[in-house]
């Protein structure tokens, strides 16, 4: 039995070209934008999805907290913050180890996406600052935008924001070339309750995207942060 809810699975906006067979989409995606004020997009990272909660750290099974090399650091990071968490679950992208691909402007290994606070994901300025509190950075934002009006004018601008490269320069780790931004999750900037994940978190995945399988947990390799020996290296 798992001791809490995973993460929810994003469904794609419809427009989303780089879909595989097992993904979802929301066809629907333009009617439940109408019912959301404000939407925030971000940088979706090429990381681990973990969740820290007073009950331990966890990746992709809730039913017991991880134990894997590449979240040591932040384990004992959360040995520092458990006492404090109360009922809030911090869900990040853990950068530790190197997927498809690599970052070179890492200020910190970790970038909280989300909070969950019971049956509530909170607002996207509860998140900053719950993050901040604890001393992690959020996943670069990349736009705010108000209700949408034209839903060419809304595609067309996802689209756009995929041309570039992104806060964290991006570097393909097979050809070490610079790529652009992959993925693009846009949310409701106000809180919604956890049954209403997929009307309020959607994404976007450009077609020819790098793909992590899961050879890269074999071999692993520790990213390198731009200021090493920084307060972000090891806690």
């Amino acid at each position: 039995m798992a001791i809490s809810r995973k993460y929810g699975r994003t469904y794609h906006y419809p427009f989303s070209p780089g879909t595989t067979s097992d993904d979802r989409i929301q066809h629907d995606y333009w009617a439940h934008l109408q019912q959301i004020p404000q939407l925030i997009h971000t940088e979706k990272l090429d990381g681990e999805n973990n969740c820290l909660s007073k009950y331990g750290v966890f990746a992709r099974s809730h039913a017991a907290p991880t134990i894997s090399p590449w979240t040591e650091s932040i384990r004992r990071f959360w040995q520092l913050i458990k006492n404090d968490l109360g009922d809030l679950e911090i869900f990040l992208e853990n950068l530790y180890a190197v997927h498809s691909i690599e970052y070179r402007n890492l200020d910190s290994h970790f970038y909280v996406f989300g909070i969950r606070e019971h049956d509530r994901w909170l607002s996207w300025e509860e998140t900053q600052f719950y993050a901040a509190m604890i001393g992690l950075p959020v996943v670069p934002q990349l736009a705010v935008i108000e209700q949408p009006a034209d839903r060419l004018v809304f595609e067309n601008g996802v689209l756009n924001l995929t041309s570039g490269r992104g806060q964290l320069e991006p570097h393909d780790i097979i050809t070490g070339l610079p790529i652009t931004i992959e993925r693009i999750v846009t949310r409701n900037a106000n809180g919604y309750a956890v049954n209403d994940f997929a009307h309020n978190v959607f994404k976007y995945v450009r077609k020819g995207h790098v793909k992590t399988d899961e050879h890269w947990t074999r071999n692993w390799k520790r990213a390198a942060l731009k200021n090493e020996g920084g307060s972000y290296v090891d806690y």
